[in-house]
């Protein structure tokens, strides 16, 4: 049997996993769930599982969620510590899911336990790339990408023959605004980036995929799960949402991952990594779609990829910088403060005023991220006053 632990267990990608432990049956058991605010649904996930703990981040929920779990034997806390500290609870697989630069410390202390982190935080390697990847390197952990591209990837170099690599390319949806004209974008609500057409996701990633800051952190990421350099990473516009990933081999062979449009299918891929096990995602069915279209990305209309492409060439604390002025400036434009070009506009002015100075450590990290923040939020500030 597999012990297994979810962090943000109660976000997009954490219902999904849950929904494929319910299909796992007595295959695995469930040490550790941990969730956001959403008390009523870390209850009922914990009393289906069965877990062992539940943990809620926000620690004035604590007494509701106690409540809501009276009479079962499940151990309750809250707060960032109890986060951090249930994060470190042995499992044999932690599904690593919280949003945001929030993830990297559970996601770390996670990683110490030396087994299987499936990560579906893409913060973790953006922002602290060079600290994640020690400290797996350290404590002989396993790293599985969640990310549908990178999984795709991942499952396409199922030889691990990485050395004859020559490229591998990553597919967008284009978002909502993938035809859209300046103008329109210039006007654009939050009501019409979050309408995403072929994804289910949480807000955050539904925004990043409407201004493609998603897929500029996913070239970040690919660089670092896979040891590739910024120019043997491309991406491709796909709106069908068919192909996933690609790998272009010496041997000019291209191999595809294809499946549907369902985050179960990658993430039950890690679970049972390297293995497979059965799911009710829906089958891909290619005759339906007929063809299949792709296309250039428009660096005017879309400068995130130009964006994250620089930070990944200049390095240091660049894609810690990118990244935390990126989720300041989506907070901003989800609570109609800002436009939604303006949150490309003040990412770049942020990595501009603070270039990119050397990241080593953790504490590296969270000053960085924390220094990014104040000058994104200064920079919203005036903008929502002009």
């Amino acid at each position: 049997m597999k012990t297994v632990t979810v962090l943000g267990c109660t976000g997009s990608i954490g219902c999904s996993t849950v929904d494929l432990l319910h299909q796992a049956g007595e295959d695995v058991s469930t040490r550790v769930l941990v969730g956001g605010r959403n008390v009523m649904l870390l209850a009922e996930q914990a009393r289906a599982l069965r877990a062992e703990q539940a943990v809620i981040a926000d620690e004035t929920l604590v007494p509701e969620l106690k409540s809501l779990l009276a009479g079962t034997d499940v151990r309750i806390s809250g707060g960032r510590s109890a986060v951090i500290e249930a994060a470190g609870v042995p499992a044999d697989w932690t599904m690593a899911a919280i949003t945001g630069a929030a993830g990297l410390e559970p996601t770390l202390a996670a990683v110490r336990n030396g087994r299987t982190i499936a990560l579906a935080n893409k913060e973790a390697l953006v922002c602290a790339g060079d600290v994640m990847l020690r400290a797996v390197r350290d404590a002989k952990a396993t790293l599985l990408p969640v990310d549908s591209e990178h999984n795709a990837v991942f499952q396409a170099m199922a030889d691990r023959q990485e050395d004859q690599v020559e490229k591998i390319i990553l597919t967008a949806s284009g978002g909502p605004f993938r035809t859209a004209t300046a103008e329109q974008m210039e006007a654009a609500t939050p009501a019409q980036a979050l309408k995403h057409p072929t994804w289910s996701m949480g807000a955050k990633i539904s925004i990043d995929s409407a201004s493609m800051f998603n897929k500029g952190l996913e070239v970040i990421e690919a660089a670092r799960i896979f040891g590739l350099t910024e120019d043997r990473i491309d991406v491709l516009v796909h709106p069908q949402s068919v192909v996933h990933g690609m790998v272009q081999y010496t041997d000019g062979s291209l191999i595809a991952q294809m499946g549907s449009a369902d985050m179960r299918i990658p993430i039950a891929h890690c679970l049972a990594w390297p293995k497979r096990m059965a799911t009710t995602s829906p089958r891909l069915d290619l005759a339906t779609f007929g063809t299949l279209v792709f296309e250039k990305p428009d660096p005017v209309r879309f400068p995130a990829l130009r964006l994250a492409r620089q930070a990944l060439r200049e390095g240091g604390a660049a894609s810690t910088i990118l990244s935390a002025a990126n989720e300041v400036a989506v907070e901003a434009f989800l609570n109609n403060r800002i436009g939604f070009v303006d949150i490309s506009r003040i990412v770049e002015w942020v990595m501009e005023a603070l270039g990119a100075p050397p990241i080593d450590t953790l504490d590296a990290v969270l000053h960085w991220d924390a220094e990014s923040r104040r000058a994104a939020e200064e920079r919203v500030l005036k903008r929502a006053a002009a």
